[in-house]
């Protein structure tokens, strides 16, 4: 069993078997990590946010949830999750015009860039960058309507584990936003590390 760093602020990929558990660590607990899983015979058919969400019944997966995917086929079972129980289903990847808009005038690293660059290092290529699960993201809800980016609340160390449903590819990012306080409020991405069991 090897431990796999998404090195701070870029992003990593691994193939997985049905039937495997993908775990990730929060290993400073501050950070978030955009997930996403594509099935692994058909790029086009990837976990889907807006799917799950109905599937789930819920915008955060609590253990025993299933995350489906945009052809409503189950792809990860949550079996464990030692974090707090914080994440987010609602919030887009960050990309060069997300950190255009918060006043970034240079070239920011960002999660859907972090997507394409795990993913070529397999040799594979995003059909788009779908919505991803955002693990330890804390955005609550208020008053049924508006919303709010607050720092996570999983400690270091902590992690979920996700059983696949389907051979699939995995992809993460240590999300580098560090310009509104999601990844603490010391504004610093750090490392986050997975691993594939079974």
């Amino acid at each position: 069993m090897a431990t796999i760093e998404i090195p701070v602020r870029k992003g990593k990929a691994a193939r997985v078997k049905k039937g495997q558990v993908v775990k990730v660590i929060n290993t400073k607990g501050q950070q978030v990590v955009d997930t996403w899983a594509f099935n692994a015979d058909d790029l086009h058919e990837f976990m889907s946010m807006e799917h799950s969400r109905v599937s789930l019944n819920a915008i955060i997966p609590k253990v025993g949830g299933v995350m489906v995917t945009n052809k409503r086929r189950p792809i990860f079972t949550l079996v464990e999750d030692t974090s707090g129980g914080i994440h987010d289903t609602m919030i887009a990847a960050c990309d060069r015009y997300r950190y255009e808009n918060l006043g970034c005038t240079e070239y920011h690293d960002n999660c859907t860039d972090n997507l394409a660059a795990g993913l070529g290092e397999l040799g594979l290529q995003p059909p788009e960058t779908p919505s991803p699960l955002n693990l330890f993201m804390n955005i609550p809800v208020i008053d049924g309507n508006a919303i709010d980016f607050l720092p996570p609340v999983s400690t270091p160390g902590s992690y979920v584990s996700f059983r696949a449903e389907m051979d699939c590819v995995v992809a993460f990012s240590a999300c580098p936003q560090d310009m509104i306080p999601i990844n603490g409020t010391s504004k610093q991405p750090t490392e986050a590390h997975f691993e594939v069991l079974g």
